[in-house]
Formats: structure tokens, C-alpha cells, sequence
């Protein structure tokens, strides 16, 4: 049962960061939307970086290769 839901830890882990950097973003208020959204987005950037330095969060990305194809390339348009 608990394999099931494996994917829910780090789903759980990243909304409190995201919660708790929106929290911090939004304390620094200023008067104008974008500036708040600037600033959030500026703190989360900074923080989630931090972590990403220090070890805490790995983003695993692993690329796939294309299937090779054994059709022949189309012609190019004459002109």
C-alpha cells in the first residue's frame, strides 16, 4: 500500500517550500502586483537554488532518445 503512494513524500515536501517561500515572498509587500510577484518569484529562485546547491533537492533529468526511423527524409520544396 505505501509503494502505491511513494510519489506523495516529495509532492508533500515541495508544496510546504512552495508555501512557506509564497509566505516569504508575500511578507515583502510593495504596492504594486507585479513587484509582489517579482518578489516572490526572486525569493523562490534564490531559496529553491540553495537547495538545489546544497544537495537538499536533485532534479534527476534524464533525456530519452528518439526512436530511429527507417523512413527516408522527405524532399525539399523545389523552388
Amino acid at each position: 500500500m505505501l509503494e502505491q503512494f511513494a510519489w506523495l513524500q516529495p509532492v508533500l515536501i515541495a508544496a510546504a517550500v512552495v508555501f512557506v517561500l509564497d509566505l516569504i515572498g508575500n511578507m515583502l509587500s510593495f504596492s504594486s502586483r507585479f513587484m509582489n510577484a517579482l518578489v516572490t518569484a526572486l525569493v523562490f529562485a534564490v531559496l529553491f537554488g540553495g537547495l538545489i546547491h546544497l544537495g537538499v533537492v536533485q532534479l534527476d533529468v534524464k533525456t530519452v532518445p528518439m526512436p530511429a526511423t527507417t523512413e527516408a527524409p522527405a524532399p525539399a520544396p523545389a523552388q
